[in-house]
């Protein structure tokens, strides 16, 4: 006979209730083995340096002091959640080392992107033209070393997609793929560094969401020998994702904690970076707080008070609450795209990654 005693519920903290996020699960397994499988690559490379010329080594060093300083590898995990939007069975093992591959794509753009900014630190430690600069004594011979590293860091990433053990027939679509993500991000830099009217979001579709969102999700998807309509489905996903993830890091590099994001704090403004946060806070601010703003804009010597005030004045103005309901918009809009041409498996996985790529805080 079942008890007519009630019991009492207790509270359930919103952490028990709260479904874990599959993205994250999958980010976990992936940087633990892409970075287990770049390491020994990188440990390889360097003793072959070491037999070619001891000299050799220490750029090699360099750039896998950098791939294995703070990586996320979310790249490398988006390239796996396109294989399963895909398909239910692919080549794990094609997929690993794509996802090397992107690392090292990243840390050559990461290398020549902080020489571009004369950016001084990266990921909570030197970039490589400054470390470079450091041990060879002189600015531009630092600068040289380190422009040949991020040379070298790209080469080795066509040669390890290329020895990824794909099949002939779709080698050749793979590596079409990861040509683009690099030429997008160069025509990026391109139009950032010297393109007076382009509209930010044109610059961060090409600069950023190239080759952290579109690029590793169809890398995924054509290891996987995804179908034409799940290749479009992915496309339209990635394209306002990949702007919302750069929108955020504009809000992290203006206001996120240097001990988190390994920058200075407002390290954005102080390089004069033309950001949609910028942007609309230079449209938001009266003329005299502009002109506060400004004194800080591109101006790598201001004072830590001048910066706080900068970004108090951005905040106040309602600019940084227009970017966040930005992010909010284009998370929504990536999310609506998950439907006809995308497993279900893919469908949460993405899902849980827009949550990754959009409200992390480094």
């Amino acid at each position: 006979m079942p008890s007519t005693v009630k019991r009492r519920r207790e509270p359930v903290s919103r952490k028990q209730v709260t479904p874990e996020n599959p993205f994250l699960s999958l980010l976990s397994e992936v940087q633990r083995e892409v970075t287990g499988r770049l390491e020994r690559l990188l440990e390889a490379r360097r003793k072959h340096a070491l037999e070619v010329d001891p000299e050799l080594e220490w750029m090699i060093g360099g750039v896998s002091d950098l791939c294995r300083r703070g990586g996320k590898r979310l790249r490398a995990a988006l390239i796996v959640a396109g294989c399963r939007a895909a398909a239910a069975r692919y080549d794990t093992e094609a997929a690993y080392r794509a996802g090397v591959a992107v690392e090292l794509l990243q840390a050559y753009f990461l290398i020549h992107d902080d020489w571009m900014d004369c950016d001084p630190v990266r990921r909570g430690g030197p970039s490589l033209h400054a470390l470079f600069g450091e041990r060879l004594g002189e600015p531009h011979r630092g600068a040289v070393a380190a422009v040949l590293a991020g040379d070298y860091a790209a080469a080795l990433a066509l040669e390890t997609l290329v020895g990824a053990g794909l099949p002939k027939a779709s080698l050749e679509a793979v590596v079409a793929r990861f040509a683009r993500m690099q030429h997008d991000a160069v025509l990026g830099q391109q139009l950032d560094s010297f393109g007076e009217s382009a509209e930010p979001e044109a610059v961060y579709a090409l600069k950023t969401g190239s080759y952290t969102v579109a690029g590793p999700l169809a890398l995924g998807a054509t290891i996987a020998s995804a179908r034409p309509e799940t290749l479009k489905a992915l496309e339209r996903f990635a394209a306002p994702v990949g702007i919302a993830f750069q929108l955020r890091d504009d809000l992290l590099g203006a206001f996120g904690e240097p001990a988190k994001t390994g920058k200075p704090l407002g390290s954005d403004l102080r390089a004069g970076k033309r950001t949609r946060l910028l942007l609309e806070a230079r449209r938001l601010l009266k003329p005299r707080e502009r002109a506060a703003l400004e004194r800080v804009v591109g101006n790598e010597k201001a004072r830590e008070l001048e910066v706080r005030r900068a970004l108090g004045l951005i905040e106040s103005s309602g600019a940084r609450a227009r970017v966040e309901a930005q992010i909010v918009e284009l998370a929504a809009l990536g999310r609506s795209a998950l439907g006809r041409g995308v497993s279900a498996d893919g469908a949460a996985l993405l899902s849980g990654a827009v949550d990754a790529l959009t409200e992390r805080v480094q």
